[in-house]
């Protein structure tokens, strides 16, 4: 994969990106869902604190969005919070980049595909892939 398949840097993309695009009525939910933010005709934000632009989102919901919104790219999720991973983790064919696991339910019937081969069901699959991949990466001294 080229570097141009993977956003790592999500407030960046999504400010220069993904803010300019058209959110459908699922993506306006969302952000309903996670930021608790309404979003205006104007791209602009109501939230309990006020008002904002899309650009104030939270890092967990722009990384949402940029998922979202390019599928075919691979994108840094290592800043969401698990209110994002919950739903994050109950999407169908999406990729994602995480170094390290992450420490939340993740639903049963979730299956993940690491690295574009291994593939495992739900929170035990993904516990024991990462059990391994530690061992590999003592094996190779990573």
């Amino acid at each position: 994969m080229d570097s141009k398949d993977w956003i790592l840097q999500n407030d960046l993309y999504f400010n220069l990106n993904t803010a300019n695009e058209e959110m459908s009525k699922n993506e306006v939910d969302l952000i309903q869902q996670i930021d608790k933010a309404k979003l205006t005709p104007d791209k602009h934000i109501e939230t309990k604190y006020g008002l904002g632009t899309i650009r104030n989102l939270s890092s967990g919901c722009k990384t949402l969005l940029n998922i979202v919104k390019h599928p075919d790219k691979v994108v840094n999720v290592e800043e969401c919070g698990p209110n994002v991973l919950k739903v994050i983790f109950t999407m169908d064919n999406i990729k994602i980049y995480m170094s390290r696991p992450t420490l939340f339910d993740i639903p049963d019937d979730a299956e993940i595909r690491f690295n574009n081969s291994d593939i495992v069901i739900g929170g035990r699959g993904y516990n024991a892939w990462w059990s391994k991949e530690y061992e590999r990466r003592e094996a190779d001294d990573l």
